[in-house]
Parts: structure tokens; C-alpha cells; sequence
């Protein structure tokens, strides 16, 4: 058994934000990385599997639902945990970013605590997995 830490992808248009999670989830021991936006997320799925995404709503090429909706029909990345981090908090929105297969929807401004709780919760480290 290899204690590989799991590897999450911040796929947002503000790099100051995704700077910000990165530093945070690496402090928890998880591998990250980043992309600009939904094209360059799935440029990499193939080569770098992610074992959670942390997405935006507002994208270009894409927005996060449709990709979500995307992701959740491929079989071989349905299984992939999918957070919604983005601006758009109306009850429909939230509604809307459940109904098409996230695990959770957290408004921005991030309440980076709540957000780390649900990210473990949804992938425990290494040290936390049973032998």
C-alpha cells in the first residue's frame, strides 16, 4: 500500500483564489493543482487524475455545471468527488450544482475551514485511511 497523497485540482479563473486553497490543502497534505479553467482541466484528467475537483461555476469555454454534468456521464471519471467553489449563491444555483452530481456547493467568499472539513471528509489523508 503506497501513502501517495490525494490529489485534488482547483479549477478557477482567479488564480488568487486558487493560490490561496492550494496553500491551504497542501497544509492538510494533499497534493494540488491548478487550472485556469474547464478546457485545461480536461487537457489533464487523462495524465493526472484528480481524486477530488474543486470547481468554479463561471467559466470560460464551459461553465461548471455542464462540466459536472460531463464528468458525472463519463464512466471513467463519474466516480471523481466534485465541490463547486463560486460567487453564484442563490438557492437555485446551489439547487442546480447539487442536482447535477456535486458532492458539495461553497460560496464565495470560502469559508476555507467548513470547505478543508468537507475535503476530508471526502478524502481522508493517508495517515487517516484504515490498513
Amino acid at each position: 500500500m503506497t501513502d501517495r497523497k490525494p490529489k485534488v485540482i482547483i479549477v478557477d479563473d482567479d488564480r488568487e483564489l486558487r493560490d490561496m486553497l492550494a496553500l491551504a490543502l497542501k497544509h492538510e497534505g494533499f497534493e494540488v493543482s491548478q487550472a485556469a479553467n474547464g478546457l485545461k482541466l480536461i487537457s489533464t484528467l487523462h495524465v493526472d487524475r484528480p481524486d477530488l475537483i474543486l470547481m468554479d461555476v463561471n467559466m470560460s469555454w464551459i461553465d461548471g455545471f455542464e462540466l459536472c454534468r460531463a464528468l458525472k456521464r463519463n464512466p471513467e471519471f463519474c466516480d471523481i468527488p466534485i465541490l463547486f467553489i463560486s460567487g453564484r449563491g442563490d438557492a437555485a444555483d446551489v439547487r442546480e450544482g447539487m442536482q447535477c452530481g456535486a458532492a458539495g456547493y461553497f460560496t464565495k467568499p470560502i469559508e476555507i475551514e467548513k470547505l478543508l472539513r468537507q475535503v476530508t471528509e471526502l478524502l481522508p489523508s493517508p495517515a487517516q485511511k484504515p490498513a
